[in-house]
């Protein structure tokens, strides 16, 4: 048997199962007019949360634009379509005092236990996002790297320049982007 046809398959397969996977993944259709007609009649908070999901540079799906207000200083972020993160988004307009962690994060207390269902076991937070930690009901922000952390739910990620403002604020208040 001649081994060039095998070999060219060999190179083929690797780059045709990528395409399939990356063609697969990609959501570039527009709402249905039945869905638009119906998030028309909701409230802005609630139209803000059924826009379709767009992809972060990290690959984070986006679902909900909210602006933190950090001693003074507003800064867009957005929160992903988790189960938690629309938990969180249902709590909002929230002003937390906030505590620094390790050097990395600053975390605040949450007024109730968010949804942990669907979560993932844990993660591994980057600099600029928002979390919760389950164990100690706790919003979790990061302006530097941080290990995985077994019971941390991303919610969301800050815009570029967030994280320098979050390492020294004292106080953060989240709201639905205006």
């Amino acid at each position: 048997m001649n081994p060039a046809p095998l070999r060219a398959l060999a190179r083929v397969v690797p780059a045709a199962a990528l395409l399939l996977v990356m063609t697969a993944c990609a959501d570039d259709s527009p709402p249905s007019s039945a869905s638009s007609a119906a998030a028309s009649s909701e409230p802005a908070s609630a139209q803000a949360s059924t826009a379709p999901a767009a992809t972060t540079p990290t690959g984070r799906t986006t679902a909900m634009n909210i602006r933190l207000t950090l001693d003074g200083h507003h800064i867009a972020a957005t929160l992903n379509d988790s189960p938690t993160a629309r938990d969180f988004a249902a709590e909002l307009p929230l002003t937390l005092s906030l505590r620094d962690l390790n050097q990395a994060e600053k975390i605040a207390d949450l007024p109730r236990k968010l949804s942990t269902s669907g979560a993932p076991e844990g993660a591994d937070p980057e600099v600029g996002d928002l979390a919760y930690y389950a164990p100690w009901n706790q919003l979790a922000t990061y302006y530097r790297d941080a290990p995985y952390a077994t019971g941390l739910v991303i919610l969301g990620h800050m815009a570029d320049g967030g994280a320098e403002q979050l390492a020294t604020a004292d106080e953060i208040t989240i709201e639905a982007a205006p």
